[in-house]
């Protein structure tokens, strides 16, 4: 970083801001502003202190967002300016990993915040697309982002599970902090990606671009002896079943003469091409979600990666096949997603009923948590091919319920009680309400919540979904109940072997529960609660998109 006195940075940032505002006046086409503003805030990262960016881009942002399709696009930089200024510091001393970790942190914590006004801001009375950016203005580059009602809620949970998976190893990771925060931040921006474009293929692009950096991360900052084994695995099954959709994006380019997703919506195939694009769209989502027998790669990626690994793992990109069955299999191909939607139904439950007897004899605590994973997944998977309403929304709440519980567990297990016993192997964990009180109130909790227990937000999802499924298939919804009983079964079985009897001789004594584990276990249970007692928050804004997927809604004029 360069020295300049109080007196040179008062002047630079008075030249910026008035070229700033000219700029403004003069009417700067939008794609044009969004390139000014990125060249403004790089010499900013370059020139002046952290602290005093903040103050001098206010006034700028304030301008930006003036125009609400400049949000989506702020979304996704934010994290950019974030690692484009980490990558500026060395993390050689301790006060430059300290310096790095906060505005990793800061960074993750103001794009959570910009997408809470993003929240506020949308229009719940409309299923159109909403806060539409698009840059067409190259013959070979259509890029064109928008929200709707259910991509909506998957950026708030993107954004708000970043900063807690920063959060999570925080403390623990000193080899390549640097590359490690940077990964983190641009995986949000990719993640984001996915639920914002409005084009099959950026979609698939931002779905398949998740993989590299992943595999990255869990190779180096994995804690598993077979972490080499466990990427690969990661990386080759979901890049395998990834192909057969870039087949089906092609073949729909050919047939459309587009990849837009609205022309495509407007557009009609025939049953035959509708039967194979679906399989080719199915089966990469069904290796995402997992379903069977894709199931091999979940549990090894989730065992093996580091903990903020697992979070957005479990949290988010699982999510993207839940996104991809919404978007794409109901959304394009409604009339081969009927026609499939007893072989998904039994596949879903085949899924759940494996999951959960596996679950029940695990023994590695992360393993454990992985199959848990499934099992909700695949109840997730019933309701979205329930042909309902009910369902639908079950579906998507379930998978938001998912996406706070299950990073609560993953962090219970493979953070707190890890890192204290050095061991995630249950046999030799026993006893820990003698040393962790608080701990074991709050991991009871979270692990209620893993059963579906009333007030809790996978209650109403479970209970919408299998409610959804009973109206056309009760048989299916008499098994897919059976995953609450399962579920109850291995999760307090967990719980109890954890927390109670005699004490192992292996375990010394540990501390309870720090601060900074307090604060996130609560974070993830408030949205858990509040949302578990008032789900119309989230309904009312879901209602309007979920039904225009089932029904063609007329707008009255």
């Amino acid at each position: 970083m360069f020295l300049i006195n109080w007196e040179i940075k008062f002047w630079l940032i008075l030249l910026i801001n008035i070229i700033n505002i000219i700029n403004i006046i003069i009417y700067i086409q939008t794609y044009t502003y969004t390139f000014f503003f990125f060249i403004y805030s790089l010499f900013l990262f370059l020139i002046l202190e952290f602290n005093l960016l903040t103050e001098t881009i206010r006034f700028s942002v304030k301008l930006f967002l003036k125009k609400k399709k400049n949000m989506i696009i702020l979304l996704l930089l934010i994290p950019l300016f974030g690692s484009l200024y980490i990558s500026t510091i060395s993390d050689n001393s301790i006060t430059n990993q300290i310096k790095i970790k906060k505005i990793a942190l800061n960074t993750a914590i103001i794009n959570f915040i910009f997408s809470l006004y993003l929240w506020i801001a949308f229009d719940s009375s409309t299923s159109q697309y909403q806060f539409v950016y698009e840059f067409n203005q190259l013959s070979f580059c259509h890029f064109n982002l928008g929200i709707d009602g259910i991509s909506l809620y998957f950026v708030l949970l993107t954004t708000f599970v970043t900063p807690i998976a920063i959060l999570s190893n925080y403390n623990n990771i000193k080899n390549n902090l640097k590359f490690f925060l940077i990964s983190f931040l641009l995986l949000e921006t990719l993640q984001m990606g996915v639920f914002v474009v409005l084009d099959l293929f950026l979609f698939y692009i931002f779905f398949e671009s998740v993989l590299p950096i992943f595999f990255i991360v869990i190779l180096l900052y994995g804690s598993g002896e077979n972490r080499i084994r466990s990427a690969y695995l990661l990386f080759l099954y979901t890049l395998a079943g990834s192909l057969f959709m870039l087949l089906a994006i092609l073949q729909i380019y050919n047939y459309v003469g587009s990849t837009d997703f609205q022309l495509i919506s407007l557009s009609e195939i025939n049953l035959d091409s509708q039967k194979l694009l679906w399989l080719a769209f199915f089966l990469a989502f069904a290796v995402k979600t997992p379903l069977w027998p894709f199931t091999g790669w979940l549990f090894r990626a989730h065992a093996d990666s580091p903990l903020a690994g697992s979070i957005l793992l479990a949290a988010t990109i699982l999510k993207f096949s839940t996104y991809g069955i919404l978007r794409v299999l109901i959304n394009f191909l409604p009339d081969a997603s009927n026609y499939f939607s007893p072989l998904v139904q039994t596949i879903a439950i085949i899924t759940l009923l494996y999951a959960s007897l596996v679950t029940i004899i695990q023994q590695d605590t992360k393993a454990l948590i992985a199959y848990s994973s499934i099992a909700h997944m695949s109840i997730v998977t019933l309701g979205l091919f329930s042909n309902t309403i009910q369902g639908i929304e079950g579906a998507i709440l379930l998978a938001l319920a998912h996406g706070f519980v299950s990073p609560a567990l993953f962090i219970c297990v493979g953070g707190i009680i890890y890192e204290r016993t050095g061991t995630r192997i249950i046999n030799y964990i026993r006893g820990l309400v003698s040393y962790m009180p608080v701990f074991t109130i709050l991991f009871f909790i979270f692990t209620l919540a893993n059963t579906g227990i009333p007030l809790s937000l996978n209650f109403l999802g479970e209970q919408l979904s299998l409610i959804g499924i009973w109206d056309r298939s009760p048989i299916i919804s008499a098994f897919g109940a059976t995953g609450i009983v399962l579920s109850a079964c291995y999760s307090i079985w967990l719980y109890n072997r954890v927390s109670y009897g005699v004490s192992s001789p292996n375990l010394k004594p540990v501390k309870d529960i720090s601060r900074r584990e307090l604060y996130l276990l609560i974070i993830l249970l408030l949205p858990t609660v509040l949302f578990g007692i008032l789900p119309n928050i989230i309904l009312s804004s879901l209602h309007m998109s979920v039904t225009s997927l089932i029904f063609n809604i007329i707008p009255f004029l």
